[in-house]
């Protein structure tokens, strides 16, 4: 028989050792508890992308693109925020530095492109799958050394809009030359019609150059050659150019203080059908329509030329260009959103329900607006000028030169005051 002491000690023994079976136990139940619940939720939390842009208009289509894209990518949520476009331009670059902002952006092709390139905020595309649903010849603004930084997903027209009914109304055919041009203006203006609403206080000059310079310097490259200083704007190309502008001034083919009139003011008065064409381009045909339902437009340029000598029809831009910013903590998720955007049925959705044409292959376009746009895709453009000119100090001194002649200034003078700046800019 063992002693009574002997026997508490074993029993105590015994106990203990039940407690740490108990507790090991306990402690192993909460580490599975804790896996399963990390598995129920997913190894990763949430993950929140911010996209930043300039196009407002098409936000009420964009949130029914990113609800479906959230659905479809649980993970995921993305976060909108819009500027105007004259904002976005001068502020976006220095939003994006810290990579809490635009994790998806996008960005303008020509000079503002070419500052976010500099800084090193474009993350490289060029082995993303979805580049291939692009047609290729029309993302090349998007394109530096050799990679592809950015992909242009509008395809837009920068080229006037004409209120079909009132030429048809008037007699009026599309012109194919200068003095054609000139004459439908001045029938319109006899018929007591605002011939040409042009918003000169804002996007006026940078939209309406194109077009009124593309046949007066034919070569593609006549501002990437203005920046090496191999042409000038002093020299007939700019100066004929300015004159015609002078021209269509003076001649009150511009609604009145055409320099104080911003572009909603323009665009009202075409809306409205006081005036007979909008220098603006195919981005605005959708506002336009939503705003006057009966209105009928189509496509013009401007040719400032003799018809024999023109050797384009019209500017074509690809712009509103997405990107992936080069600071993001999300890049992966970014570019998941991009592929998605680049699929046929999301761009058909956006394309349709915005008015835009867009880069992506095979869309089908279901507007009349869309469709009357994509008959310009056989017709002999070039790309935007204006967005050639990768100094932004350049571009300004250009549309300045515009500006300062319809505010009275001698075109020689306002080319020779804009080349002065230009000399400052490149060194000369």
């Amino acid at each position: 028989m063992k002693p009574l002491f002997q026997t508490s000690k074993i029993a105590l023994l015994a106990v203990t050792a039940l407690l740490v079976t108990m507790l090991a136990a306990c402690g192993s139940n909460e580490d599975t508890v804790e896996e399963t619940n990390q598995g129920n939720s997913g190894t990763k939390d949430p993950v929140t992308i911010s996209f930043v842009h300039w196009r407002g208009e098409d936000q009420a289509v964009l949130d029914v693109i990113i609800d479906k894209f959230e659905q479809e990518h649980e993970g995921i949520k993305v976060e909108t925020q819009v500027f105007p476009s004259d904002q976005y331009q001068s502020t976006v670059q220095a939003k994006l530095l810290d990579g809490s902002v635009g994790d998806v952006f996008t960005s303008f092709p020509g000079s503002q492109f070419e500052a976010i390139a500099k800084a090193g905020l474009f993350t490289d595309l060029s082995d993303s799958s979805f580049v291939g649903a692009f047609q290729p010849s029309l993302i090349k603004a998007g394109q530096k050394d050799g990679k592809q930084l950015a992909i242009p997903y509008q395809l837009v027209y920068n080229i006037p809009i004409y209120n079909v009914a009132l030429f048809e109304k008037h007699g009026i055919e599309v012109p194919k030359d200068w003095e054609g041009f000139l004459a439908a203006a001045e029938k319109l203006k006899a018929a007591g019609l605002t011939p040409i609403a042009f918003a000169g206080a804002d996007i006026g000059p940078g939209q309406f150059m194109n077009p009124m310079v593309m046949n007066n310097a034919p070569d593609e490259d006549i501002f990437v050659k203005l920046q090496a200083g191999e042409t000038k704007l002093t020299e007939d190309w700019w100066v004929k150019t300015l004159s015609q502008f002078q021209e269509l001034n003076d001649k009150g083919y511009f609604q009145k203080d055409a320099l104080g009139t911003k572009a909603d003011a323009a665009n009202a008065l075409f809306i409205q059908e006081k005036a007979a064409i909008l220098a603006s381009g195919s981005y605005q045909l959708a506002g336009n329509k939503a705003s006057n339902p009966n209105l009928r437009q189509k496509l013009l340029a401007p040719i400032t030329v003799p018809a024999d000598q023109a050797v384009f029809e019209g500017i074509h831009t690809t712009t509103y260009m997405l990107a992936v910013n080069a600071k993001s903590k999300h890049p992966e998720e970014a570019k998941q959103f991009i592929e998605f955007l680049s699929r046929k049925d999301i761009a058909s959705e956006y394309a349709n329900g915005t008015g835009q044409n867009v880069t992506v292959k095979d869309v089908a376009y279901t507007t009349e607006e869309l469709q009357a746009v994509s008959e310009w895709t056989a017709k002999k453009t070039r790309f935007q000028p204006r967005f050639t000119i990768t100094n932004a100090e350049v571009q300004k001194a250009v549309l300045s030169s515009i500006q300062a002649v319809l505010g009275g200034t001698d075109p020689q003078k306002a080319a020779k005051d804009a080349q002065a700046i230009v000399d400052q800019q490149i060194g000369k």
